[in-house]
């Protein structure tokens, strides 16, 4: 290891809501604890796959929602740093918990470390209507985009759309007990629109996208992160070769590939809208006009965060705590042709894309190297524990996805 993390400064993993088969917060303790960093985590009971890793020094088990009140939140984390007793570097894996650091920093910062940002930045950036208003105002191409107020603007919307479009929660970061749809919902016809959203209220809480059509389009991802002059000390970019639900949801497969255009525009709008810290990208290519348009901005780590690594043994996690610690972040190119498997969703994506016929032209023939989300040699319990809660419940979930995505209901993740 070209480098030595501070070993004095533990991490701890945030996560709010009920997703214990997260491989994206294993993955942040493993990256941590293998330079000897002590690592924590929230978890939702002691039995996720999180709780059983061998570099994790201890669970604390708080089931949560993400929908409960901030104090109450901010409270628990208050908790857990003094039952840690000593500052640690906050790792959140979901919307939810980088909103809640961002609006609280002032009151966290004496027990937590983490990159300090305007605090509405993140809630501006995980909102759907917030990145497209961003992007607007600093000229990044992103999928056209409406914002009804009411049932009336959607029939006026309808009356003019090019159909098929696409419907998104407009804030889709907060886990509503009744979103207006479940995740990004493919709607193909007027009279199929008009139909849903006689279910959303007087004030539908969606945004109206245009359609990038798969076979015309390329799904491209960037990792990186971000000091406190919004310049970037690790910058990462790769394409999306599977996800699941197809096409919408979680990544499944993934390579890292070379794309200096892709990261000039990412760094770029990082330091007009100022933010610190680690981001998750989802871009779309659209070879009709040759532009990248923004989908997705997660102001936190992604869940595929490991597929990406540079020369000197550094992806954004680590990054981080360098940075945050007062340590060089060393440089070094990025491991191109490298491959992401997560392992128990990998298998059905890859069957649903060889039936459409599919394929990512920018992946690489053969790997040169791969890392899985799940199974580690030195670390093998996170993927046993991952097998006995998925075997089940996780395979009748995938069908539940699988049969939403064939009614043009697409759940739409970068995690």
């Amino acid at each position: 290891m070209p480098f030595e993390a501070d070993r004095a400064v533990p991490g701890l993993i945030v996560k709010f809501g009920d997703y214990p088969l997260h491989h994206g917060g294993v993955g942040a303790i493993r990256s941590l604890g293998r330079l000897g960093v002590p690592m924590y985590a929230i978890t939702e009971d002691p039995y996720t796959p999180a709780a059983s890793s061998r570099y994790l020094k201890k669970s604390f088990v708080w089931p949560t929602t993400g929908t409960e009140d901030p104090d109450h939140l901010v409270e628990g984390l208050l908790r857990i740093g003094r039952r840690i007793g000593r500052p640690a570097v906050l790792v959140p894996t979901d919307e939810e918990a980088a909103v809640l650091i961002a609006e609280h920093q002032d009151v966290l910062a004496g027990r937590f470390l983490f990159p300090r940002v305007d605090p509405a930045l993140p809630r501006r950036l995980a909102s759907k209507q917030g990145l497209h208003e961003l992007c607007v105002e600093h000229g990044i191409a992103s999928p056209t985009a409406a914002f009804p107020q009411s049932y009336d603007d959607i029939v006026a919307f309808a009356e003019k759309a090019r159909f098929p479009v696409v419907a998104k929660n407009r804030e889709a970061f907060l886990r509503r007990t009744r979103p207006a749809v479940n995740g990004t919902t493919r709607i193909g016809t007027r009279e199929g629109l008009l139909r849903l959203a006689r279910d959303w209220g007087e004030r539908p809480g969606v945004i109206l996208q245009e359609y990038l059509p798969r076979e015309d389009a390329e799904d491209w991802i960037v990792h990186a992160y971000f000091d406190r002059n919004s310049t970037p000390l690790a910058m990462f970019t790769g394409v999306k070769v599977r996800s699941w639900p197809p096409h919408a949801g979680m990544t499944a497969n993934a390579y890292v590939v070379d794309n200096p255009e892709l990261a000039d525009i990412a760094a770029r709008f990082i330091k007009q809208i100022g933010f610190s810290g680690v981001i998750d990208l989802d871009l779309r290519f659209d070879r009709r006009d040759g532009q990248y348009k923004l989908l997705d901005f997660n102001p936190r780590m992604g869940a595929q965060f490991r597929l990406f690594e540079n020369e000197s043994a550094v992806d954004v996690v680590r990054a981080m705590h360098l940075d945050l610690t007062g340590r060089p972040v060393p440089e070094g190119e990025q491991r191109a042709g490298h491959r992401y498997i997560v392992e128990n969703i990998d298998l059905p994506a890859l069957l649903a894309y060889r039936r459409s016929g599919y394929t990512t032209p920018h992946a690489p023939a053969r790997a040169s190297g791969t890392e899985l989300a799940w199974l580690a040699g030195d670390d093998p319990l996170p993927f046993v524990t991952m097998l006995a809660r998925f075997v089940r419940p996780g395979a009748k979930h995938l069908y539940q996805l699988w049969r939403t995505n064939r009614r043009g209901g697409k759940t739409s993740s970068s995690s």
